[in-house]
């Protein structure tokens, strides 16, 4: 007989980078029709989030600007784009520009 256990696998992943994985009691997302949370067990789930935070067990925070997600037999996965590396690469164009232009002179 198989064991119930009361988690599930999720990785969390950029295309750079693996931000999170680990086994979770639940996971919270702002999806593109609406907020809504996984428990293990869900029901299979193709979706879509918006802007917002994925929070996991209610005590960690991943802030993302758009992402998919698969949630399917006790496994999610969900592939973002964060808010924090966008900034990060925001500031560091606006340095470079600087850089080079000092550069020039």
């Amino acid at each position: 007989m198989a064991e119930y256990r009361p988690t599930f696998k999720i990785a969390i992943m950029t295309p750079e980078a693996l931000l999170y994985q680990n086994e979770v009691e639940s996971v919270f997302i702002t999806g593109d029709l609406g907020e809504y949370e996984l428990m293990p067990y869900h029901y299979p789930v193709l979706g879509i989030l918006a802007q917002g935070n994925i929070i996991i067990n209610w005590r960690e925070v991943v802030p993302v600007k758009f992402g998919i997600l698969k949630f399917f037999a006790n496994d999610c996965i969900i592939l973002v784009e964060e808010l924090e590396r966008i900034r990060a690469k925001k500031e560091k164009k606006e340095v470079d520009i600087v850089i080079d232009e000092d550069s020039k002179v």
